[in-house]
């Protein structure tokens, strides 16, 4: 997979969503291209590695704004085709907290597996599922067959939204079962909160009570982000940068991006302090992020 090369460039293909975030606040209405599986894409992109985006995009107006977006940012699209339309995610935050509401065609979001779909998975280095349809039993087992060597390659997050899921339990239990096989999985204290109507502590001790539990990448939000890799534990806070929080809706997809170039690049971290200086960067990326509208990925030197 990776050497300590810091120049390498990795293979990596991204399989999830695709969609148009529009956020509504009191001072208007505006519209992004995002997706959390997109925004990772991009951002392993901007951090120097050779990307394909496995998504559902629609044949409209919305879809080609995706797909010109992607060729701007160097992203090759691999796409399923829509029956709905373009996926669209709508954030009100004109009435304190955040109300999210997504599109029939976000709520029926499918990927298809073929030939393209699968070649694409076969030739990555490193396999990266970001809100993938897991309650979905057809999708799933697509998915199963088409990854091989999890264990050497596949990064998992669940990226669960309310407002998408149809089966919750089912969800949990086929991303629970993909994820223990993986090579690292994802985790968000919404996440624990959603599938488990419990914390973050307890949705990672559930996950680590397989005794070969993958890494686990735990993030809570200004709390800052933890690593659980096998009797390692890892914590790194939020990072402070010059300037005011604008946007936290990329700060997730920032931190996994970070952490799985730092994978890429060096391979997987064994000691305490390889997972503390990955996750550093993790959280300085994530702060370049936050301070930007849009969940496009950010470096402090940009």
């Amino acid at each position: 997979m990776a050497t300590s090369d810091t120049s390498i460039t990795t293979r990596i293909t991204v399989i999830g969503d695709a969609l148009i975030d529009e956020l509504r606040d009191p001072a208007g209405s505006r519209e992004f291209v995002g997706g959390a599986a997109l925004n990772v894409a991009v951002g392993l992109v901007l951090l120097g590695h050779d990307v394909t985006l496995i998504a559902m995009v629609g044949d409209d107006e919305p879809g080609a704004r995706i797909r010109s977006y992607l060729v701007d940012h160097g992203v090759r699209l691999v796409e399923s085709p829509s029956p709905f339309g373009t996926s669209r995610a709508i954030s009100d935050r004109r009435d304190g907290e955040p109300q999210y509401e997504f599109n029939h065609a976000a709520q029926r979001r499918g990927i298809r597996f073929d030939s393209a779909t699968r070649a694409a998975i076969a030739d990555a280095d490193l396999v990266v599922i970001s809100c993938f349809p897991f309650d979905d039993a057809e999708q799933y087992a697509a998915l199963r067959d088409a990854i091989a060597r999890p264990g050497e390659r596949l990064i998992v997050d669940g990226n669960p939204r309310a407002g998408m899921l149809h089966d919750r339990a089912a969800f949990l239990e086929r991303f629970e079962e993909l994820g223990g096989q993986a090579l690292l999985v994802k985790v968000g204290d919404e996440d624990a909160q959603l599938l488990l109507g419990d914390s973050l502590e307890a949705f990672v001790e559930r996950l680590r009570s397989d005794g070969g539990a993958p890494a686990i990448l735990a993030t809570a939000g200004r709390d800052g982000s933890a690593v659980h890799h096998g009797r390692l534990r890892v914590h790194a806070d939020i990072v402070d940068l010059p300037g005011r929080v604008v946007d936290t809706m990329g700060a997730g997809d920032a931190t996994l991006s970070a952490t799985v170039d730092h994978i890429a690049r060096h391979g997987m971290p064994a000691s305490k302090a390889e997972w503390a200086g990955a996750l550093r960067s993790a959280m300085t990326i994530a702060a370049a992020t936050v301070r930007q509208e849009g969940a496009l990925l950010r470096v402090p030197s940009a």
